[in-house]
Order: structure tokens, then sequence, then C-alpha cells
């Protein structure tokens, strides 16, 4: 299982610095992969211009977002060419994981219906891969046919997406049980679309280190999950903030059967960037 790392570019108050060297330390440290997450109507910063500036101060770190919410975007042409600029500009180093979202409040802030959004989402990917394949909106991404696309959401309609119109499923937070049951319903999913490929499967979790660590997981996690009531307090909770409780993540979701796990930091200090290095890698 390969292993990457989050961006603080959620955490209210990271500077523009502490994302650009969060994405530095994890390219020389040795991580799979950086990765960020999607809202509108919050202090965070936007995930595809983030990336973009990643790439310039990195060489060989994959790009991930996991994930960006597609069907609030507007329209699948602009998307498009987003995605395959930042591609091009990494020398194909971009994974688009795409999916609905959670909050109504960053559809309606632009001004799209939340209402058939899962259609709206199956459409963009399917125009998202013609663009790219046909080259009719530039940049020509660096790879043929475009970055990989990964789908998030734990519902049918996922699973049913990625095989349709990804290479994979990442699970947007929960345990390893959970993604041992999304990875076998996609790998169904793939076996009834008549793929004979594997599906990549990936997952994200949330880590603090240091003398602050249970503070810092639930200052931010406690925020940033304000929306989901009584329920926040889960995720603050599953937060992994001592090394061996991150080496029991880490273990348990390749047992699972994860092929990347993504740990977001939950301060914006790039220093979690490399006292994660020195107990995941």
């Amino acid at each position: 299982m390969e292993v990457g790392v989050g961006l603080p570019a959620t955490i209210p108050g990271a500077s523009g610095e502490h994302v650009l060297e969060a994405g530095r330390r994890a390219d020389s440290a040795g991580f799979a992969s950086v990765g960020i997450i999607d809202r509108l109507v919050y202090d965070n910063f936007e995930p595809l211009t983030t990336l973009a500036a990643v790439a310039a101060v990195t060489e060989r770190v994959r790009l991930t977002t996991a994930i960006l919410i597609a069907p609030n975007r507007g329209n699948a042409a602009l998307l498009a060419k987003q995605a395959a600029s930042v591609d091009a500009i990494s020398g194909g180093r971009l994974v688009l994981g795409v999916a609905i979202g959670a909050r109504d409040d960053d559809y309606e802030a632009a001004g799209v219906p939340t209402k058939g959004r899962g259609r709206r989402l199956e459409q963009y990917m399917e125009e998202l891969q013609s663009h790219w394949s046909e080259g009719d909106i530039g940049p020509k991404p660096a790879r043929a046919g475009g970055p990989p696309l990964w789908v998030g959401g734990s519902v049918d309609a996922a699973y049913r997406r990625a095989a349709q119109y990804g290479q994979g499923w990442i699970m947007g937070g929960g345990t390893p049980e959970m993604l041992a049951e999304g990875a076998e319903q996609t790998r169904a999913a793939f076996k009834e679309a008549g793929r004979d490929d594997e599906p990549r499967i990936g997952a994200l979790a949330y880590f603090a280190l240091g003398d602050t660590a249970e503070e810092d997981a639930r200052s931010y996690l406690g925020d940033y999950y304000a929306f989901m009531g009584e329920s926040a307090e889960m995720v603050v909770q599953s937060a992994a903030t001592d090394e061996d409780t991150i080496k029991g993540y880490v273990q348990a979701f390749e047992q699972a059967g994860c092929d990347e796990l993504i740990l977001f930091p939950c301060s914006a200090d790039p220093e979690q960037v490399e006292l994660l290095a020195k107990v995941v890698l």
C-alpha cells in the first residue's frame, strides 16, 4: 500500500507558504501523493489552483483531489480545461477524485441546484473524458485520455460510477472494515460492467502529532465537520494522535485492501509532514 499526505489547505489560518512547504516536504520525504479536499463555503484554498502551485515546487509526488465536488463547478468544459492544465503543468501527476459532496450551502453559493447532482456528476465524467480524448479543449493532458478519475461516495451509485467512468474508488473517511466492504462492492461493479482490470482503492484518514495533537484534532475537525452536529465528535475521535495509532491505521487499511491511504494533518505546521514520514515511511 502506498501512503500519501494531505495538504493543510482546509485548515483555517493556513497560509499559502504553509501549503507549498508541506508539498515540498512531502515530495522530498518520499510520500506517494499529496491530497486535497474541497469545500466552497469555508476558509480553504481552491483545490485545482492549489495543486497547480504545488506542482511548481515539487517534482515527483502525485497530486490528488480527494475529492473535488465536481457537480457544483458550473460546466464540464471548464473543469476539463482546469484539470488538463494542472496535469500538463505537473507532467502527468494529477489524479482527479470527484464526488457529489455533502453540503447544500456549497451548491447554493455556486448557484447550482443540489437536485440532480448525481446525474450531473456522471455527465461531467463522461464529458471530461471526451474533451481530454478528443483534444477539442486544450491544453492537451500529459497522458492519453487525461488524468485518472477516482470516484468518492458510499452508495451503490458511487461504485457504479467508478466502474463506468473511473479507475478506482476512494473512501472519504471511515473504518478499515467500511473500506473492505466498499472495495468489494467496487470490484463487483467493475465485474458487472464487464471490466477485467482491478480498481484502485483509496481512503483518507486524519492524524495529528506532537504536544498539541489532540487539541489540534479537536479544533480543526470539530470546526470543519460542525455541520454534522453531534456526529462530528466521531470524526474528532477517529483522528490518530499518536505514533502507535497511526501505525495501526496503516496496517489495518492495508489488510483491508487499500491501495493508497492519504493521511490528512490537523495542523497547518509543515513539520507534521516530517513527523508523519518518520512513522510511516
